[in-house]
């Protein structure tokens, strides 16, 4: 069965919407509701996280962070959503798909925050559902990998809600808040969605 219920094709990207949710490309225009959700969720986010920028949350770093999306996209290298919720357009959260590989591999990772407010109402399920639809049956990838320090239950159990299989222990594999941070590797393949 599948969650994804329509993809809309834009100059920015993908749109996907699912289940009262909207998955689109970040725009300039939701800069204000970004900086404001990411600063009121900085404490629930920072043991997940790459540590921040003295300029995290300006105008020009979020603009740098656009740029970065919009050229992955355009190489179809990744591919950003920021979480709407359609009855009121409220930003909740974000996933991105980066590292996408054709040729042999037809793979690609996945991240995903949630500002602490919305965390816990099943918002990042029904997206993840979107996204894992999007991977495979729009970009037609085999493989759909994901990491999860080991502490961060929330996601494990997200990850593994989605039929993600644990595949081991990556050691010191991300910095994340400022020290070398193990991880716990997922994966869900094409054929595990038929099974």
């Amino acid at each position: 069965m599948s969650f994804l219920k329509t993809v809309y094709p834009s100059e920015q990207g993908p749109t996907l919407s699912s289940e009262g949710l909207l998955l689109k490309p970040p725009q300039m225009s939701d800069y204000p509701a970004w900086a404001k959700l990411r600063g009121e969720s900085r404490a629930f986010l920072s043991p997940w996280e790459p540590s921040w920028s003295d300029d995290e949350l300006t105008r020009g770093a979020f603009r740098r962070r656009l740029r970065y999306y919009q050229r992955e996209g355009g190489e179809e290298t990744g591919y950003a959503f920021f979480l709407h919720r359609v009855h009121d357009n409220a930003l909740l959260g974000g996933v991105t798909l980066s590292n996408v590989r054709r040729g042999v591999s037809q793979s690609c990772s996945v991240g995903y925050w949630m500002g602490e407010q919305y965390a816990g109402r099943g918002h990042m399920s029904i997206a993840m559902r979107s996204v894992v639809a999007f991977v495979f049956d729009t970009l037609k990838l085999h493989r759909l990998e994901a990491a999860s320090m080991p502490a961060n239950l929330p996601s494990i159990r997200l990850l593994e809600r989605l039929g993600f299989t644990r595949e081991g222990l990556a050691r010191g594999n991300l910095r994340i808040n400022g020290a070398w941070e193990d991880h716990l590797l997922f994966a869900l393949l094409s054929e595990d969605r038929r099974a």
